[in-house]
């Protein structure tokens, strides 16, 4: 899918990481096209599932998020249905906002948040240790978000963008 993505897309898909909520006609104009090439190429990109929704950011400390944490587990069988029966546990789980299965010494990652320690405490003991197949977890703090998620980086997007402009950086903004 990645090949199929154009310069064009790019700058498109660039825009509105930036601000979902541009107008057609802002989105254009800032991306150099005239508003229907620009409709059907987001469209194209909607309909293909590089775009796959637009969402508000929100602040998590503002709306009384205030501990952000990682947890480390090890489930006991490493049998894929027993990970797809612990993942499926783990998506109905309100403070678990991310979970990736990963290599190495464990083999899920989460990624949750709390309003503060003494709930973090609670949700961890009274409902994910509780969940039947986790044989061990390993909580990690986080003291400072340096960068949050952000938006993907798009220079990888397409290989023959990055050729054409002779260099790995950002895509050039003209074709």
């Amino acid at each position: 899918m990645a090949n199929d993505i154009e310069p064009a897309d790019i700058r498109i898909l660039e825009a509105l990481q930036e601000d979902g909520r541009l107008t057609n006609q802002a989105l254009a104009d800032k991306v150099g096209l005239s508003t229907s090439p620009s409709w059907r190429r987001v469209r194209h990109l909607e309909e293909t599932g590089v775009i796959h929704g637009y969402k508000a950011v929100l602040n998590r400390k503002a709306i009384g998020l205030g501990v952000l944490a990682f947890i480390r587990v090890k489930i006991d069988s490493h049998s894929e249905e027993e990970a797809e029966a612990f993942a499926a546990e783990v998506i109905g789980l309100d403070e678990v906002v991310a979970c990736y299965s990963i290599a190495g010494d464990a083999d899920f990652l989460l990624q949750v948040v709390s309003p503060d320690l003494d709930a973090y405490a609670d949700f961890a003991m009274s409902t994910l240790r509780r969940l039947p197949r986790i044989k061990e977890m390993q909580t990690t703090f986080v003291l400072k978000e340096i960068k949050a998620f952000d938006g993907l980086p798009l220079r990888f997007a397409d290989k023959r963008t990055q050729e054409t402009n002779g260099f790995a950086g950002r895509v050039a903004h003209s074709e």
